[in-house]
């Protein structure tokens, strides 16, 4: 009798374990929720998100149609809210979503349409019609970074797996200051720069170069990014000293390219007999179509193709300095023109007395032409006196942290 007794308490102490057990996992399955996904402002949950890109082809209109919006709805949206979504300027390859209902209708409610990465016009088909501009949350992040030249800049970005284009940022910071063409292995660079997330998490690329250090033969450079809203009013990258890296004219008239050939003015050539041929330019090598840049701020007195020169532009700069830039394939400015340091003023071609693509570099000072490599050409503007507090007081802890960086 006792044995039986024991035998029912221990099924009833069984039954409510698997009892109080069956609760527990039938609160534990009620938390459990979807996660609630929100974008563009609207919560996708809420409803059907179809995805696509505009094709070849599409239009607004026959998007929309498609999916079950009135022809009298989309003439609204293209007639009367031109100046908030033109609807002729939807572009082939980009992103759209529409939101449609959950039901059996399907309807199209929202349509998203993505003009860029960050930038995206809204169209909403519920209630009364609205149609706005809105942007993804964007966020900056500042991050840092180094590396040791191997045999080129960029090819040492991509081994650290950074953006190609900061590639282009420091060769923009130091082309006044370092030739590029002549990097040496063991050359090496730091960089305090801030990256761009979309959605919080979306890499969104490179943003800016806060600070730099590049040395170079040796030689420490740095540049800090400064400017000031002030009365005067400044923009650029300035050394330790507060000397500006910016000078009135660039170390070269072509990006990443190589020199072909120095101005020698003593040069003689074997295939003439080894009679004096000077070379009053220096040549920069590079693949046809190449760009080429104005070096400084100027006013175009040639633009032209003649005999040996090929296609050639010169720019008087002020009354001390010109340039001239030899075998265009095709130039991009007219004599009288105005052209601003950076401009593209051409693109590397053969034309004229030659016998590879190169442009023909040539500078005069004083009339005389002279090895631009031999010039110590001025500084432009240097940075005011006044804002010199508020400059040290921003570079001081920038030029900690960059000191802090290991290669």
């Amino acid at each position: 009798m006792k044995n039986l007794i024991l035998a029912t308490l221990t099924l009833i102490l069984l039954s409510t374990a698997c009892e109080n057990k069956k609760d527990e996992i039938a609160a534990t399955k009620e938390v459990v929720t979807e996660p609630i996904i929100e974008q563009y402002g609207y919560i996708l949950n809420d409803f059907k998100v179809i995805r696509d890109t505009i094709r070849k082809g599409d239009t607004f209109g026959d998007i929309l149609f498609a999916n079950g919006v009135s022809q009298e709805k989309i003439m609204e949206v293209a007639t009367k809210f031109r100046d908030s979504f033109d609807v002729r300027k939807i572009v082939v390859g980009k992103p759209y979503v529409l939101l449609t209902s959950k039901d059996s209708l399907n309807k199209t409610q929202v349509f998203i349409y993505e003009t860029n990465t960050v930038d995206y016009a809204v169209v909403d088909f519920r209630d009364t019609l609205s149609i706005y501009n809105s942007q993804k949350p964007v966020r900056y992040e500042e991050r840092e970074a180094s590396g040791i030249i191997t045999s080129s800049l960029s090819a040492t970005m991509e081994e650290q797996n950074l953006s190609p284009y900061m590639t282009d940022q420091l060769a923009n910071i130091y082309a006044w200051t370092i030739n590029f063409f002549k990097l040496q292995p063991g050359d090496r660079f730091k960089v305090i720069y801030t990256e761009k997330f979309i959605d919080d998490t979306i890499p969104g690329g490179l943003k800016e170069i806060k600070a730099a250090y590049f040395e170079h033969r040796g030689k420490p450079l740095y540049a800090f990014k400064f400017s000031s809203d002030s009365l005067e009013k400044v923009s650029g990258y300035y050394d330790e000293l507060a000397n500006n890296l910016k000078r009135a004219f660039l170390k070269a008239p072509v990006k990443f390219s190589r020199i072909s050939s120095r101005y020698n003015p003593n040069r003689r050539i074997k295939y003439y007999g080894f009679k004096l041929r000077p070379h009053r330019g220096t040549d920069f090598a590079a693949p046809i179509g190449t760009p080429i840049l104005a070096t400084a701020d100027g006013v175009v007195t040639k633009s032209e193709r003649r005999g040996g020169n090929g296609n050639y532009v010169k720019i008087k700069h002020n009354g001390t300095y010109e340039t001239q830039y030899l075998h265009m394939k095709s130039r991009n400015v007219k004599v009288g023109q105005h052209v601003s340091q950076g401009d593209l003023i051409g693109w590397i071609g053969m034309t004229g007395n030659t016998s590879g693509p190169h442009v023909c570099y040539r500078f005069w000072k004083n009339g005389k032409e002279v090895d631009p490599f031999k010039e110590d050409t001025p500084f432009s503007q240097p940075l005011p006196k006044a804002l010199h507090e508020q400059y040290f007081a921003n570079l001081l802890p920038m030029k900690d942290k960059l000191d802090c960086i290991s290669f």
